[in-house]
């Protein structure tokens, strides 16, 4: 089928591009300006050649009329803004991409009388920190960012939709994703880059944030799969965890990066890298996703080698 990817190029969107092209689907990649496609690189341009790309703003009605006017016969929409240390900086911007960009898009869909699923893409952290399970998809909603919170009202607009139009509609909660080619801005990526800059300068002292969080650690190209599947086979109104169900401290992280490198560094805490309502355990339970099959190839110490081996 044809499927319009929101954020296309982006960590998560490149991988899927990638995978739906190798199950047959046909892809339009919408990314927010065609000058962006220069950062992927020759060999994702390579692998991405047959993908039609659009300009696709969010914020900019026309470029989402363009796209939805292509008559895709599924939308993955994953364009946000992901990054919490990000969204923290600018919230008002958060709010206006990660929710309102969600809800122009829906219009443009029910303006154009599309009939296709939509599989939108939010995040576990709208459970909050309330848990000390994995948490399952029957758990209330406690966002305690703007990044999970707009994420959260996303996700109320998307199924909403799909209660007023009677909308083909999927809602996918990833949980922390990493691997090869992740962006400096998270966790497992940030930990790695200045590990790598101490080993340069010969500085065993690393500055790292709160190491005491359990996470996730899901390998980016297991998510891809998880997400080709959730398009392909996942219940029409239906929300689905993303997640391994198996926590891992940032502690264990932060060692096992410096034993791939090779630099046995000491964490120093810097409070300019601490999180405001930083949340304790953030671990999914993947029961339901695995009923359409899906489990992880991918073990989290091999995804940590494959992101070191990316740098």
């Amino acid at each position: 089928m044809k499927v319009l990817v929101t954020g296309a190029n982006g960590f998560v969107g490149k991988w899927l591009c990638a995978d739906l092209l190798a199950r047959g689907h046909e892809v339009l990649g919408g990314v927010r300006s065609l000058t962006e496609l220069a950062e992927l690189g020759a060999e994702w341009r390579r692998r991405l050649e047959p993908v039609t790309w659009l300009e696709m703003d969010l914020e900019r009605a026309d470029e989402l009329d363009v796209a939805v006017g292509q008559a895709p016969q599924a939308v993955v929409h994953l364009a946000a803004v992901a990054s919490g240390s990000q969204a923290r900086a600018n919230p008002l911007m958060t709010w206006s991409v990660n929710c309102l960009g969600t809800c122009a898009l829906l219009d443009r869909v029910e303006r154009r009388g599309l009939e296709a699923r939509i599989l939108m893409i939010s995040t576990g952290e709208v459970y909050g920190g309330g848990l000390t399970r994995p948490a399952t998809e029957t758990d209330p909603v406690a966002p305690c960012s703007p990044y999970a919170a707009s994420k959260a009202a996303a996700e109320l607009a998307v199924q909403e939709f799909g209660r007023r139009t009677a909308a083909d509609t999927v809602i996918a909660r990833l949980f922390p994703v990493a691997g090869p080619g992740q962006p400096e801005a998270l966790v497992a990526s940030a930990l790695a880059r200045r590990i790598l800059a101490a080993k340069e300068s010969g500085q065993r002292e690393i500055a790292v944030g709160n190491l005491a969080p359990v996470r996730e650690l899901i390998d980016v190209r297991d998510a891809a799969v998880a997400l080709c599947l959730l398009l392909e086979r996942g219940e029409t109104g239906g929300v689905y965890n993303v997640a391994r169900g198996e926590g891992i401290a940032l502690t264990a992280v932060f060692d096992t990066l410096a034993e791939l490198i090779g630099w046995l560094g000491v964490g120093v805490p810097d409070p300019g890298l601490f999180r405001q309502a930083d949340i304790p355990y953030l671990v999914g339970d993947r029961s339901r996703i695995a009923t359409l099959g899906w489990s992880p190839r991918y073990q989290w110490r091999a995804t940590l080698q494959d992101l070191v081996s990316s740098l």
